[in-house]
């Protein structure tokens, strides 16, 4: 298959990029990883296509006094190799890998991967477990969203068909903070049947913060708040972890679909949660 017939529209400004949105059906285009097969097989057939690939604004990443900001048009594979984000997240270089193959990784970039918003991509996962805020500009001006706000539905994001994302904004954690991610997918590249990736904050030897965010389980990417608040706290140490997610997990219903059933998706989630979590707690113990 091919695309149906659309307008190509390559503005060199943010500004000239949000004229051109003002139309009745227009869509970004920017890596196309997700995009133009969709096009392809006329799942979707927009009139016009806006590549933002020609707008400066939109690449830097760069150190604020309280995080990092990492702008729209990212690649995986840069995201994988800065050394600021693998300086102060290191979560993020240990994340990339699974994304899909090397030659999308290239490609592919972080705000189409927040716009797309599959329940089973990486990067959905990462900006809620990193505290992200998604900065939005639109023709009513600039405005951020939460990342744990962002995600709506399968595919479907607090953005508005004339809005763009220009960044991510990550807030610095503190020192003593542990990261760790972890997915099982039946083939390299594939969607994660189920994804986890936990932060571990500790003091004295106990818990002070925790969070836990699991992907592929349901419709978005979700905090196990239950089992972050069961553990602050406590000592940090493996018996604490172990009780705490017996019975925070037991309950959980996940998605049942031809990847996986609701079961073996539970299973998952027991053996990663455990993993990333013990993971994150040893790296902030040293």
């Amino acid at each position: 298959m091919k695309p149906a017939p659309f307008e190509y529209v390559r503005p060199d400004t943010l500004d000239a990029a949000v004229q051109a949105l003002n139309h009745e059906d227009a869509r970004i285009i920017a890596g196309g990883q997700s995009l133009v097969p969709m096009m392809n097989f006329r799942l979707v057939q927009p009139e016009r296509l806006v590549d933002i690939n020609r707008i400066e604004a939109l690449t830097p990443i760069v150190q604020t006094d309280t995080g990092v900001r990492v702008g729209a048009l990212t690649r995986h594979v840069e995201a994988e190799y800065h050394p600021l984000l693998r300086e102060h997240f290191p979560i993020i270089s240990e994340a990339m890998p699974y994304v899909a193959h090397l030659a999308i990784r290239n490609r592919g970039t972080i705000a189409g991967s927040l716009c797309h918003a599959d329940p089973s991509a990486e990067w959905p996962l990462l900006a809620i477990l990193l505290n992200g805020e998604i900065e939005i500009l639109g023709g009513s001006g600039s405005r951020t969203v939460p990342a744990e706000e962002f995600f709506m539905a399968p595919l479907t994001t607090d953005i508005a068909e004339t809005e763009l994302v220009t960044g991510v904004f990550f807030p610095s954690p503190p020192a003593s903070c542990g990261m760790a991610f972890d997915e099982v997918s039946w083939r390299a590249g594939d969607f994660a049947i189920v994804a986890a990736g936990a932060l571990v904050y500790i003091e004295k030897n106990r818990f002070v913060n925790v969070r836990l965010v699991l992907g592929g389980v349901f419709d978005t990417p979700i905090r196990i708040t239950a089992l972050e608040e069961a553990l602050v706290g406590q000592s940090a140490n493996q018996d604490a972890i172990e009780a705490v997610l017996s019975l925070t997990t037991k309950d959980l219903e996940p998605n049942d679909d031809l990847h996986a059933s609701a079961e073996y998706r539970l299973s998952l989630v027991h053996v990663l949660a455990r993993r990333v979590l013990t993971c994150a707690l040893e790296r902030a113990s040293s």
